[in-house]
């Protein structure tokens, strides 16, 4: 069975393994979904500058690659698990927009649960 660009994937597990900068950068500009996908993850698991992360996963919350699109909301999820920080007024309402989306309602769900859980925002729990 071939893959086509709109479906999304079943989720697989790996190691996730730190990228510099330059090297994420570079998978961000290479078009190739599954090298965005590993560069959103370890940056949103290991780059220390939480904002920068956040701008990424906002970009690419509207990617034409479905897997990117639910990693970019997944890690957000990851940002308020490492980092206990999230520009809510900028997340909230892109979540909240994606919220009944049938690819990708389960993971702004559990995002919402996240943000919920370790920022402590109980303003997630109406959003549910």
């Amino acid at each position: 069975m071939s893959r086509k660009q709109d479906e999304i994937t079943k989720p697989t597990y790996h190691r996730v393994l730190p990228i510099d900068r330059a090297e994420v950068e570079a998978a961000f500009a290479s078009g190739d979904s599954r090298r965005i996908c590993d560069a959103l993850v370890s940056a949103a698991f290991y780059d220390s500058d939480w904002l920068w992360v956040q701008d990424k996963c906002l970009h690419f919350v509207d990617s034409s690659f479905p897997d990117a699109r639910r990693l970019s909301i997944v890690c957000f999820g990851h940002l308020a698990r490492i980092h206990g920080k999230l520009e809510m007024n900028k997340v909230l309402p892109v979540l909240e927009k994606l919220r009944d989306d049938a690819e990708l309602g389960e993971d702004v769900a559990e995002t919402f649960e996240d943000i919920e859980f370790f920022i402590n925002d109980k303003k997630c729990r109406a959003r549910k």
